[in-house]
């Protein structure tokens, strides 16, 4: 069974915002304006995206 996995795509600086949100991009493994990456979709990840809904975007759902 393949599993399910999400395409997350940075669409905004994370200058002039709290750590804590600076640390979130991080952890997703974002750092750079337009990169993106390819995670699993656990609930951990789904929450990280939605604490910082404004500076992620979901680009695709796979699985």
């Amino acid at each position: 069974m393949a599993k399910k996995t999400i395409v997350v795509k940075q669409i905004a600086s994370p200058a002039r915002r709290p750590d804590v949100q600076r640390q979130t991009l991080i952890g997703l493994g974002l750092n750079k304006m337009n990169k993106t990456r390819e995670l699993e979709d656990t609930p951990a990840i789904r929450g990280m995206v939605n604490k910082i809904p404004h500076l992620v975007q979901i680009i695709e759902e796979r699985g």
